[in-house]
């Protein structure tokens, strides 16, 4: 049995969860979400609490039945929270400036900061490694775009490597 998939996600009051022809709609203070699930998972929904339980036990049904619960579950939590991801430009001569795709709230505090927040987690990962992908952080001076936190190896120069050029 999937460890992840036999948990129960609690529904905060605020948030709306039901499920019709396959497909679960979520709908909270945020905004809704919808997301087609397989035929082989089954949710029921008792008591505030959503249960997802597979048909049968083969290794698909397995693999779908953690995966469909953390879906759920990021859906829940993106309409009645929502997520948040910042980025640092690095280097001289980089300014940020806003274009929003839908579903998306950019933001630039700094000209070297920027903050994506979205309710839907799988969006925001994808267009903060999009915007990432731009310019990475290269590791002889770190220059580039990375995620607020993140620690960049750095390499010693070849100048360095080999005594200093003499």
């Amino acid at each position: 049995m999937s460890r992840i998939g036999k948990k129960a996600i609690a529904v905060p009051k605020e948030v709306k969860v039901e499920v019709k022809d396959g497909k679960v709609f979520v709908e909270g203070p945020k905004g809704k979400l919808s997301r087609a699930l397989s035929d082989r998972i089954k949710i029921e929904i008792k008591d505030a609490q959503i249960l997802v339980n597979r048909v049968a036990d083969t290794k698909i049904d397995r693999s779908l039945h953690g995966l469909s619960r953390a879906l759920i579950l990021n859906m829940v939590k993106g309409v009645s929270e929502g997520y948040l991801k910042e980025l640092e430009i690095i280097g001289v001569g980089f300014k940020a400036a806003v274009q929003i795709p839908e579903g998306i709230k950019i933001e630039t505090p700094k000209p070297t900061q920027i903050i994506i927040s979205s309710i839907d987690k799988e969006l925001i990962g994808k267009v903060s490694s999009e915007i990432r992908s731009i310019y990475p952080p290269e590791p002889y001076k770190g220059k580039g775009i990375r995620f607020q936190g993140e620690y960049v190896k750095k390499k010693i120069g070849k100048a360095q490597a080999t005594g200093g050029g003499k």
